[in-house]
């Protein structure tokens, strides 16, 4: 069994195409740096990650597929599923041996998979854009946590930049501990060792600007308001916002 090791990156697994090419072979399992060794492994081939490599691999593919196509390919890596990259490496294979037609042939199993993992991530992405509530801090900065099952949050970036272009906010990925600051003029990836507590699903109120505590309770209250018990329907509730979003929100509390 061949095995290629590599740094579990975009760029690292293009970069694993290239290998493959130019060793003429194809690895029958991909692991990260400190994945062990499976059963039965003969040899083991690492693989340097070089930017070079994958720029070429990733103009090789803007020779053959549309940008949307290649825009789906990026999402089903955000997935994080179990063998994402080597369904990925399979179905990059595929494109390269035959044509970007093969993107769209759905009767394909890997194919298949391969869209309705991008799929799954472009809806995680739209629950972010319409579920993330910024909560105002004591110091200005607006924050906001998500824990969203598929690492969505890179790829809705770009939408909170420019909806809150003139706040200084933190929206931080607490499943995977890492989230983006930006200061008014550029997003920055952060990893926060939190030792007062502040990255909660929801900041705790001593650590709230006063305007936003009213504000909160402005808003609970009018949520209460304006419910019908006799109306509720948990079930539909669940089905238009994943129940995992419901913890960062103030009305569902």
């Amino acid at each position: 069994m061949l095995v290629f090791r590599y740094d579990k990156t975009f760029e690292g697994l293009l970069s694993a195409l290239f290998d493959a090419y130019a060793l003429h072979t194809f690895p029958d399992r991909l692991i990260g740096a400190r994945d062990p060794e499976p059963l039965f492994t003969e040899r083991v081939h690492e693989i340097a990650t070089d930017a070079a490599h994958a720029a070429r691999v990733w103009r090789g593919l803007g020779k053959r597929l549309r940008s949307r196509a290649r825009s789906m390919l990026v999402y089903a890596w955000h997935g994080e599923q179990e063998g994402s990259d080597e369904l990925l490496l399979r179905c990059l294979r595929r494109i390269f041996d035959q044509d970007g037609g093969v993107v769209s042939d759905l009767a394909d199993s890997d194919m298949k998979a391969l869209h309705r993992l991008a799929l799954q991530v472009s809806h995680e992405r739209e629950r972010l854009k319409q579920f993330v509530r910024l909560q105002k801090a004591a110091d200005g900065t607006y924050f906001a946590a998500v824990t969203p099952e598929h690492n969505a949050l890179p790829l809705a970036l770009g939408y909170f930049t420019d909806r809150f272009a003139d706040q200084r906010w933190l929206i931080y990925d607490r499943r995977r501990n890492y989230g983006y600051y930006y200061d008014g003029r550029e997003a920055r990836e952060v990893c926060i060792e939190d030792d007062r507590g502040m990255i909660a699903d929801k900041l705790d109120d001593r650590f709230l600007a006063e305007e936003e505590r009213r504000f909160q309770l402005l808003w609970k209250n009018y949520f209460r308001a304006l419910a019908i018990p006799e109306r509720l329907n948990e079930k539909q509730q669940r089905r238009m916002m994943p129940r995992r979003y419901w913890k960062h929100l103030t009305e569902m509390e």
